[in-house]
């Protein structure tokens, strides 16, 4: 039991930052890749 505890304070903090990051990042992302298909029509007018 005390080595799961020791693991979970290990790892447990960067695992919870990291998917922090990637949810924040995932909708910036979405907006880019919205703005990328755009473009074209864009540039056409």
């Amino acid at each position: 039991m005390e080595q799961w505890l020791s693991v979970m304070s290990d790892f447990g903090f960067p695992v919870v930052v990291t998917l922090y990051l990637l949810h924040r990042i995932e909708s910036k992302l979405e907006a880019l890749n919205q703005s990328i298909l755009n473009l074209p029509s864009h540039l056409k007018s």
